[in-house]
């Protein structure tokens, strides 16, 4: 049978992959990765488990004793309230405080990782845009927006300003980041994005029609590059606003595009 996607079947053999959001029509992964396992020779499949959050803890339990399931990709809202599920993180993710993707060890240990902040920066080098040494504005505390925010401080950013309109997650992730790096220039800021070479929209505000701003757009200018971490829509209000705005914009899909293959890896693909 030719290693095509739309030419597999699934059987009895095949291992099972999901994605653990909530809701799932926001998800971009799955013919992605279905795509890397029939080019790889796997016989695998990854599907959409959409598990709102107060039903995570039970779903993983069950999750567990499934013995063709190898791994799941973690996305919005279950990257920070999944840590507390897994058995062991890597050092990524124990520093992130946050998962994107879990693999399920024979053994029954489950095993969390975080490759959003790396996929981000590698992202961004491959559109050209080198963060070192750039002042950076993020807005956002949470999962993607801390692996964001780590990933930068060791891509040798010289300053990063937090925004978020919970001023004690922000604290507490400025802290987090000065311990990393100590000589990392860190402040924390409102939604003022003037001044900075890289703005960034680490918060899931822009996937509903309805949601506010990250942050203020007439605090834009040309020069600085623009960049989401949403996928879906691609253009978001904050990126329409900054192309007014003449800025140089940066979609969200290069984040998910250069961590695909890292993803794979990981889930044993």
């Amino acid at each position: 049978m030719p290693n095509h996607p739309e030419n597999r079947e699934i059987t009895g053999r095949t291992r099972v992959l999901g994605i653990l959001a909530h809701p799932t029509e926001h998800v971009k992964a799955p013919p992605a990765i279905n795509r890397i396992a029939a080019e790889r020779g796997k016989d695998a499949v990854m599907v959409p488990f959409d598990v709102a959050p107060e039903e995570l803890a039970k779903v993983v339990e069950a999750l567990r004793q499934i013995k063709s399931l190898d791994a799941s990709i973690v996305t919005v809202p279950h990257k920070q309230s999944i840590v507390a599920l897994c058995d062991e993180l890597t050092p990524q993710a124990r520093a992130v405080n946050a998962v994107n993707i879990l693999r399920f060890e024979p053994d029954g240990r489950l095993i969390g990782g975080q490759l959003d902040g790396i996929g981000f920066v590698e992202g961004l080098r491959s559109a050209g845009v080198d963060p070192a040494g750039m002042r950076v504005f993020l807005a956002g505390a949470g999962g993607a927006a801390s692996a964001v925010a780590f990933a930068l401080a060791d891509a040798g950013i010289s300053h990063i300003t937090l925004s978020n309109r919970s001023r004690h997650k922000i604290e507490n992730l400025r802290d987090r980041l000065r311990k990393f790096r100590s000589d990392l220039s860190v402040s924390l800021g409102s939604g003022d994005a003037g001044g900075h070479d890289l703005v960034i929209n680490g918060t899931t505000l822009g996937m509903k029609p309805e949601d506010p701003l990250p942050l203020d757009v007439a605090t834009l200018h040309a020069g600085m590059v623009v960049a989401e971490v949403i996928m879906e829509p691609e253009m978001t209000p904050l990126l329409r606003a900054a192309q007014a705005a003449s800025c140089r914009i940066h979609h969200g899909r290069h984040m998910l595009q250069h961590q695909l293959q890292l993803m794979a890896d990981f889930m044993g693909l």
